[in-house]
């Protein structure tokens, strides 16, 4: 299905020395914003969110630290595994914005609006300037407790390098894994020109799982759709720079997406759904199965649940409980699988890889 390229012993190594220095940037990160929390952050602030007891907090022990490790370890195989194989080229690999080196020092900056709104529990906190005027109520909320949610050019510019930190320099890597089954999908229009593919990112955010598709896909139509005009922004200057044809971004919600039926041969899905109410990540299903073609495929990614990852449960908890992710603890344990057939998927493989889950779905 895919063409192998000949090993090359110089890249692979750059590759695992740059995520063995993602992977340490990022926990070495964490204890020194852990130290400055309890140094400076509010009384009842923990970490980088909710005020609770640390009591209740569910102990990370040695086990589940050497698990997260192995998993980090594991999915950084996998992703050179599929370089070679031939389903994106090496070169995506090392795709990193110099924006993120520039950015770190605003992270910091920025921690102490997260503490004093994590202690005060106000997840409403919206600078006059940004416009929620016909948003979804579930939307117009400080996730993470982050500067202006999702609605800031502030939170469009830290973003990316955000997760990284949060996920160790895993964060690429997960989203590199939609890539192998939306492309082995796409097999299914064996006589659909590469140029006449049309591909849709649903949820697109700041463009980073577009920058990846665009990275396999260079003559597909790409597309992306987003609540937040802000990321859109930041989309559209990211992409920018990039080869090929700029994709075609537009605001709308993913449970009423702004595209005629049977238009897309795949749409991929990623970081979505642990931010939705249950009754919106089946509408946003129902919509994506609307615009796919019959035969089109679409592939979710998101965190990892309980019913697959039972030994980081306390992690799972222990997230919900930290940062303000008021879905979370609703998605940990809802059955998407079974979301999908009832919006008339065939469910054809789910995966999980590091602290993601995915789920891969074809329109028959």
């Amino acid at each position: 299905m895919f063409e192998s390229l000949r090993p090359d012993p110089l890249t692979k190594l750059a590759y695992q020395t740059c995520q063995q220095g993602k992977s340490t940037f990022g926990f070495v990160h964490k204890f020194l914003a852990n130290a400055a929390m309890k140094q400076f952050a509010p009384t009842g602030v923990v970490d980088r969110g909710a005020t609770y007891d640390q009591a209740d907090v569910p102990q990370v022990n040695r086990a589940i630290i050497d698990e997260v490790r192995q998993r980090l370890d594991e999915i950084t195989a996998i992703d050179w595994q599929d370089a070679e194989m031939g389903v994106y080229p090496p070169s995506i690999l090392f795709d990193q914005s110099f924006d993120d080196v520039v950015n770190y020092p605003r992270v910091w900056l920025d921690m102490p609006k997260i503490w004093d709104r994590a202690s005060k529990q106000d997840f409403r906190d919206f600078d006059a300037d940004v416009d929620t005027t016909g948003l979804p109520n579930y939307y117009t909320q400080n996730f993470h407790y982050q500067t202006g949610g999702y609605l800031s050019e502030e939170s469009a510019d830290l973003y990316d390098l955000q997760v990284e930190l949060l996920f160790n320099g895993g964060a690429d890597p997960m989203r590199r894994r939609v890539l192998a089954p939306l492309k082995a999908g796409l097999a299914a229009f064996p006589d659909v020109a590469a140029k006449q593919m049309q591909v849709l990112d649903l949820a697109c955010g700041t463009g980073r799982t577009l920058k990846l598709l665009r990275g396999m896909l260079p003559q597909a139509s790409l597309h992306g759709v987003d609540l937040s005009p802000a990321y859109l922004r930041k989309a559209n200057q990211l992409l920018g720079g990039a080869a090929g044809t700029l994709p075609q971004l537009v605001q709308g919600e993913g449970e009423n997406l702004p595209y005629r039926d049977n238009y897309f041969h795949a749409v991929s899905c990623v970081f979505l759904f642990h931010e939705l109410p249950g009754p919106v990540r089946q509408q946003v299903i129902d919509e994506a199965f609307r615009v796919l073609k019959p035969g089109g495929t679409l592939v979710i990614c998101d965190s990892i649940q309980l019913d697959d990852s039972p030994i980081l449960s306390p992690i799972m908890e222990g997230f919900a409980k930290t940062f303000h992710e008021p879905f979370y603890r609703d998605y940990v344990r809802d059955d998407i699988g079974a979301r999908m057939v009832n919006a008339g998927f065939e469910v054809v493989e789910t995966q999980t890889h590091y602290m993601s889950k995915y789920w891969v779905g074809r329109r028959n």
